[in-house]
This record gives C-alpha cells, structure tokens and sequence, in this order.
C-alpha cells in the first residue's frame, strides 16, 4: 500500500514542504502553508515515457493549424486562431460569459470537427438549455458533466477531438494527487496533465478558471506558466460589453484586446470598438478630451475626463480611474512647474471611460490639457483629438505609431490634431489639421487658446 505523507502546501505558490513554516520558503509569503495528505507513488506512465523515447519530428503533432473560434476578435487575441496542441487558460469573475463564450466556439468548431465540452459545474441538460437558448447546433459536439480528469482525456481520445474545453480547472480531480478539487496539488496535477495531453497528440485545450478578489486566476501562479496563453474577460460594472485581453501569448502578441457586446443571443463580437469609448455627452463639458491610445496590435480612440474641484479640507485628493496614480502625480508636478496649472489646493480626479485600462505615456498630454480645461471651465473643441508624452523637463516628448494613430483620428471623423512635434507627418492625412507643440504651454495653448491677459 502507499505510505500517507503529510506535506505543507503554499497558498501562494504550490510549493511543498515537509514540515510547517511560518514563512513559505520557495516565495516567501507568510501564513500560506497548508497541510495535505496524498499518497505519494511512483507514476505509472513513467517506465513508459522513458522507453518511449523521442518522437522524430516527422511523427510529432502538427502544431502550425490554427482552428477558426468563430468570433474574428477572439482570433484576433490568440494571434489568428486556436493553435493545434496549444492550451489556453481563461479567467473571468462568476457570470462576465466565460462559458458563454466557449460554449459559442465549441459549436462553431464542432460543425466540422470533433470537440469534447467538459462541464463539472453544470449538467448536461443544463448545457443544452442554454445551447438551444442561444441557438446552437452542432453535429460533432459532445457534451459531458464529469470531474475525473483521466476520464475525460480518455473520452477525448476515443471521439479523437480537435477542442478540448475544461470548464473549470477547479472542479477537475485526478487520482494522483490525493487531495480535493480546487486544491493546489489538483490544480498542478489536472493542468499539467492536460499540457501533456495536448503536446502530445495535437488537440487544443480550453481551460476556464475562476479569478480571486484581486482578478487573478485562483490557484497557483504555475498555471500561467504551463499553458501557452492566458486570457482575462473583464468587464466594467452593470456595461454589456466585455474585453478579452491576452497577458500571454506564444503565438500572438500580448496585450492585444478583444472587444464583444453582451446580447440575448450569445456574445457577438464589435466591430468598431471605438464606438464604446466615444459615446461622449450631447454637449461638450469642460474637462473631457479624447486620446489615441494603442492597446495590441491597433489604435483606440478613448475619451479622457478630469475634474478639479477645490479642495475641502485635510489633504488634496489624487485618484486615477484606468491611469497610473504616480504617474498623475508627476503629471501635476510637470504642468505646476511648466506651465503654471497649480493644483495644490485641489482635488483632481482623472477617469478613463469605458472601464480600459491605459499602460502607456500617450495620454500624458491629453491628462494635462482635460485638467487645465476643468480648472479654467474652458471646453476642448469636440473635434480636437490630442496624445504625447511629457517629461519632467516639460518637453512633450514622440510616442510610437504616430501615423497609425493619426489615420484612425482620421477616419472617426476628427479635424484637429495635438501632436508631439517629431510625430508631426509630412503629409497630414486629408480632412485633419496636425498641430505639431513641444513644450507643455504650447499644447494648452494649441487646445484651449491663449490664456486671458496673453496675447
């Protein structure tokens, strides 16, 4: 019989231990040792694998094949498709539409090639209520509500699948890790086996996870390290629509953006995302600016908001909603010393709309013009679009792909331009007036015209 072996397992990073610490000593974290009780046995694949050998190139899965997911942004995220033999981990808070989601490109697929969808949270009629409340058909689809994972792969490799979808890793059980579903050894084991499943015979796994309060994935950070691309579907609270970002991606870029629309019908993917971000308020208001900012592989055009309301009392208030706190705070640093925007006796509040998230310095600039706007009760010309980096000198310093995102200005109808002068083009696109600045006093004098008492 196998021996019982208690083991201490980390919260944090799945690390083992034989003996109780108060400080994990793999990642360091504090009170996140766990004890476990498995029974530890030889692996019995293992004498295989070692005779097996290596596999010649010739006879390895074809992994280059990319399956169509149905919707052209997810495609667009994974870097053109699903690759064969490739595993995707996705996460997503309970109801944003991950099984929704994944539910629509296992039909898709399953219309011409064999996919196993994998349910250990809901039943197989509960499934197909929703399958046919969507609309969904599919002739090579099989449905299962099952938690045994060697189970699972042996069903998949008889229907010989081409898609394989988990939802979700936490409700997965293997016989080799004696502990409980959700645990950190059966979240290592499961994934790790489904890694092996994959590489070795070329079907594509779909894993759904559960993110923490903090919008990690639950679980160890490991998982992001097995798996080849990791997703996270967000979504602002009470919108419809939602984003699929990639942070991981081996076949694509990282950080593109996929964009869909909530309906009664399923997800359907959006087109023009700038549609999202620029349903701005009938009249222009003081403090609001529209930026390009470059999210993936395109251009977005965002709407920026700002209000500066003085200060009550205590200490001035700084917060960022989808803007970097410390990098505001330079920000009123710059445009106090530059420019003469003073703040110090106010609150500042700094919005990104549409709930995105904004990682680059392009919208250094657009910050300081919305602030300079709502402190002077001045309004920015609707058809003005601005971005630019600003240094600490107060410099208004070049971004990356100036033409790209002056072109995208462009087509959604904008007609001014306040750009980073070594961004200026030497042709403007038509219809759209570039004003090229390079210092902080020039942009806000570009996009809200000479102080009162200048010339």
């Amino acid at each position: 019989m196998a021996r019982l072996n208690p083991v201490f397992v980390c919260g944090s990073c799945g690390g083992e231990t034989l003996k109780w610490q108060g400080q994990c000593p793999l990642c360091g974290d504090w009170n996140s040792l766990e004890q476990r009780t498995s029974a530890r046995a030889a692996r019995p694949a293992a004498a295989a694998a070692v005779g097996a050998g290596l596999k010649p190139a010739s006879h390895a899965p074809a992994t280059g094949e990319r399956l169509e997911s149905g919707h052209g942004e997810l495609d667009r995220v994974l870097g053109g498709g699903i690759v064969a033999g490739s595993v995707i981990l996705l996460g997503g808070e309970p109801g944003i539409g991950k099984s929704t989601l994944f539910l629509q490109v296992a039909a898709h697929v399953g219309a011409t090639r064999p996919v196993v969808y994998a349910s250990g949270e809901e039943s197989v009629a509960q499934v197909q209520l929703r399958a046919q409340r969507l609309g969904l058909t599919a002739a090579s689809l099989s449905v299962v509500c099952e938690t045994d994972l060697p189970a699972i792969l042996a069903l998949a490799g008889d229907k010989n699948a081409a898609l394989l979808i988990i939802d979700s890793i936490q409700t997965l059980q293997s016989g080799l890790a004696g502990a409980g579903a959700g645990a950190i050894t059966q979240l290592r084991e499961c994934t790790a086996d489904l890694v092996r499943y994959a590489k070795t015979t070329g079907c594509a796994v779909v894993i759904v996870g559960h993110v923490t309060k903090e919008g990690a994935i639950a679980g160890p950070r490991l998982l992001e390290h097995l798996v080849d691309s990791v997703l996270y579907f967000q979504s602002e609270a009470g919108s419809r629509y939602r984003i699929v970002r990639a942070t991981k991606n081996r076949f694509g870029a990282v950080n593109e953006l996929g964009f869909f629309a909530m309906t009664g019908t399923g997800l359907k993917e959006v087109k023009n995302p700038g549609a999202i971000f620029l349903a701005r308020a009938p009249e222009p208001a003081a403090g609001s600016i529209v930026t390009v900012t470059r999210e993936g592989g395109r251009p977005l055009l965002i709407e920026l908001q700002a209000l500066v309301d003085r200060m009550r009392f205590g200490a001035p208030r700084r917060i960022a909603q989808g803007l970097d706190a410390n990098r505001l705070a330079m920000l009123l640093a710059a445009a106090n010393r530059h420019a003469q925007v003073a703040l110090q006796e106010h609150d500042v509040f700094v919005n990104v709309v549409g709930g995105i998230e904004i990682g680059e310095t392009a919208a250094d600039m657009p910050v300081i013009i919305a602030l300079a706007s709502s402190l002077a009760d001045r309004v920015v010309p609707a058809s003005l679009v601005a971005f630019g980096e600003i240094g600490l000198t107060g410099e208004v310093r070049p971004v990356a792909y100036g033409d790209e995102r002056l072109r995208e200005a462009c087509a959604q109808g904008f007609k001014v331009a306040i750009v980073p002068r070594d961004n200026a083009p030497r042709r403007a696109p038509e219809g759209l007036r570039v004003v090229p600045v390079g210092r902080i006093s020039e942009a806000l004098e570009a996009a809200l015209g000479p102080r009162s008492g200048e010339g």
